[in-house]
């Protein structure tokens, strides 16, 4: 496919359109767990940093129009943040040599697909040179995720802002708090109660596999079965199974990337439902909400049959995972560095 190319200008104006976003949700007042009851708010660098939302969208425009993978990657940061130690940016840690922690880029579902990091650091040194010690490194995480849907056509929401970064990571906690492809749905649904999102939030926020792509290795059970005896998952539909081993074979390969929504590959829409209506899931774990659940399966039908109420629903979701567990106050700190902590 074909880049995008955007001129300076257009940058500029899409940035601008962000910046005076509609609200669409709002955020509410979150407990700071760890420094006192303080709410997020969309307007909370109004005045210590006004260019911070034009900042951002601005950079993740111009990585978005040179590599179109780039906005489902950061959509997708944002999620494996908040689901450990909540939207604190602890995902974005390296180790740091004293043994204090274990990064979580090395763990499961992060090891060789999460990405996005380097646009993340030019954001926080535009940042940095714009508004010192200003901006935090979950806020831009928070707010690049909402521009990275925008670009493809997705909904907009006003982001609730006023997180800090945390000064750990948790190796541990991303290795079992973030759904996995494979886990059952029950699972799956008590992984969004431990983050006090339900299951409307659960279909929703899926809906984000509208975009994006998935290694071999996470569906291939699906292809040859669990114990590798050849099987077909009877979910999936045969012709789509016979497309996908094409290239996925049975060992070998495990890095070879398919489109999550080969229709629109790259078009924030509501196509994903209709693909799960078809047993074209591709993931276990997207198939599943419509052979496994009565309640998740009604959802499937409503976002498949209307965009607009999924939009919304997809919004307010965001919203609502975005306020998980943030660092607020005087806890954590505003990190200089997204990739280590202030001071060891």
């Amino acid at each position: 496919m074909a880049r995008r190319q955007w001129s300076s200008s257009g940058v500029v104006a899409f940035a601008a359109a962000l910046a005076t976003l509609s609200v669409l949700c709002s955020g509410h007042p979150v407990p700071g767990g760890h420094g006192g009851f303080v709410p997020l708010q969309p307007h909370f660098y109004e005045h210590s940093c006004p260019q911070m939302q034009a900042i951002v969208g601005g950079i993740v425009a111009k990585a978005h129009a040179e590599d179109p993978r780039m906005a489902a990657s950061l959509l997708r940061m944002h999620f494996h943040d908040c689901f450990v130690q909540g939207c604190d940016a602890s995902v974005l840690l390296d180790a740091d040599g004293s043994g204090r922690f274990s990064t979580e880029k090395r763990s499961n579902p992060n090891k060789d697909s999460l990405r996005g990091f380097e646009v993340i650091d030019q954001i926080k040194a535009a940042l940095e040179h714009a508004c010192p010690h200003v901006v935090s490194c979950a806020d831009i995480v928070a707010v690049a995720a909402r521009d990275s849907v925008v670009l493809t056509g997705g909904p907009g929401w006003e982001v609730p802002l006023g997180r800090r970064d945390s000064l750990t990571a948790s190796l541990s906690g991303s290795n079992n708090l973030i759904p996995a492809p494979n886990d059952s749905l029950p699972t799956i649904i008590s992984k969004f109660a431990n983050q006090g999102l339900d299951v409307v939030d659960l279909v929703a926020l899926s809906g984000g596999h509208t975009i994006g792509d998935s290694r071999c290795v996470s569906f291939r059970q699906r292809l040859y079965g669990q114990n590798n005896n050849g099987q077909v998952d009877r979910t999936l539909n045969p012709a789509y199974a016979a497309e996908l081993r094409g290239r996925c074979p049975r060992s070998g390969g495990d890095q070879n990337l398919f489109a999550l929504d080969p229709a629109t590959q790259f078009r924030f829409d509501n196509q994903y439902y209709h693909n799960i209506l078809a047993m074209n899931g591709l993931l276990s774990s997207d198939e599943i909400l419509l052979t496994r659940g009565r309640q998740t399966m009604e959802l499937v039908h409503r976002f498949a049959a209307d965009q607009g109420f999924f939009f919304e629903q997809f919004a307010k979701s965001m919203v609502k995972m975005g306020n998980i567990s943030p660092l607020t106050g005087q806890a954590g700190e505003i990190r200089k560095n997204c990739r280590r902590v202030n001071h060891f």
